[in-house]
């Protein structure tokens, strides 16, 4: 096969001296992977196998679970500290959690890869986690409609809340008001003053994805605010 860009998700120690690996690749959507010997001391491929930097990567096998055979760095690795570091955490566990074996996802890996990019940025942080949230949910055809229960257009005058079973929204008293939704439909997810919406409507629709298990990067959030 064609080496393929990748990058680390997820590692796990496996036996003695290799890892268990969940790689998002270009092609081939996520793949599960043995990583042999790379906790081997003086292995050249250790300091290679590390989250948000960029890889190529080559396997073999047939089922669910690969091995990997060639791993070479493909450029540098995003220097993340802080929050930073948190919100790649919490983006590689959302699709590690989320997403099948060996769906392929182009559109998401290079909103993936331009997140690596935005993640050093304060400002621009948040639009491209809600970026990400929203191609993955899309990818899963989770993705919100942007119409009520009765498939009628949103009020900009109304308020409504999320119904992730119906994937569309209902009225109520207080919640978000259509005009913010009719803006998000138009994908305006960078927008600094829906930054609040955005974020409660994708956590929203991701809630059922991600099942009863607390996010462990969510409880890291929650350390760095109190």
């Amino acid at each position: 096969m064609q080496p393929q860009p990748a990058f680390l998700l997820h590692r796990r120690p496996y036996r003695e001296t290799s890892a268990l690996v969940d790689l998002l690749t270009l092609e081939h959507g996520r793949v599960r992977a043995v990583a042999q010997g790379v906790r081997r001391p003086g292995s050249r491929t250790r300091s290679r196998l590390q989250s948000f930097a960029p890889l190529h990567v080559t396997w073999a096998g047939h089922g669910e679970l690969k091995r990997l055979r060639l791993m070479e760095a493909s450029g540098s690795v995003a220097l993340l500290g802080g929050e930073g570091l948190v919100c790649g955490l919490y983006a590689n566990e959302i699709l590690v959690r989320t997403l099948p074996v060996e769906l392929p996802v182009p559109t998401l890996f290079a909103f993936y890869t331009a997140l690596m990019d935005a993640l050093p940025q304060p400002g621009a942080r948040a639009g491209g986690l809600r970026q990400l949230e929203m191609t993955l949910l899309e990818a899963l055809d989770a993705q919100p409609v942007f119409l009520d229960l009765d498939d009628r257009e949103l009020d900009p005058q109304r308020h409504y809340v999320y119904y992730p079973g119906a994937r569309r929204f209902a009225e109520v008293a207080q919640g978000i008001d259509g005009r913010t939704l009719r803006l998000l439909a138009q994908g305006d997810w960078a927008e600094p003053g829906l930054a609040g919406a955005a974020k409660a409507l994708t956590r929203a629709a991701l809630a059922p994805l991600l099942g009863d298990k607390p996010l462990r990067s969510r409880e890291l959030i929650r350390r760095r605010q109190s």
